[in-house]
């Protein structure tokens, strides 16, 4: 009975779960670097908590604004966002500004981590003492993923 209800929540959500593989099949053409399964959860795990703090910037234009002003954070991106045109200056600014960043393979899921109802394309997460050592497994793995040539 309980196994029957859970595919109906799903459906009135709009947007049924998918595994990380199913989600590798909508990314864009420019999602590199992207982050494996295991740092898409911490990134996600970091989001959560820095909402909490209220640490994130959420959104192109937001993020894009700090990004020039010069704050420091690790930018996550949605790597299913299209079409790409509305975000693909973020890791050019990114890397400009010597800012780590990764992509991710659901805005949805992005989105949600922030704790919001609606899907992000672009996420900053700011350094706090609350979430530090989060924060800071988080910056080292994604500063060690290569970026794209």
């Amino acid at each position: 009975m309980a196994r029957e209800k859970q595919p109906e929540a799903a459906e009135a959500e709009g947007t049924p779960e998918r595994s990380y593989r199913e989600q590798l099949d909508f990314l864009n053409p420019i999602a590199q670097p992207l982050a494996s399964r295991k740092l898409t959860r911490k990134l996600y795990k970091c989001i959560r908590k820095a909402a909490k703090q209220k640490q994130i910037r959420r959104g192109v234009k937001e993020v894009q604004k700090f990004i020039n002003k010069g704050e420091k954070g690790i930018t996550v991106l949605a790597g299913d966002t299209l079409p790409i045109d509305v975000y693909c200056h973020i890791p050019i600014m990114c890397e400009d500004r010597s800012i780590p960043y990764a992509y991710v393979p659901s805005k949805s899921d992005l989105g949600a981590a922030a704790g919001s109802k609606r899907p992000t394309c672009v996420i900053m997460i700011k350094p706090h003492e609350e979430y530090q050592e989060t924060y800071d497994e988080c910056l080292e793995e994604v500063a060690a993923l290569p970026l794209p040539l």
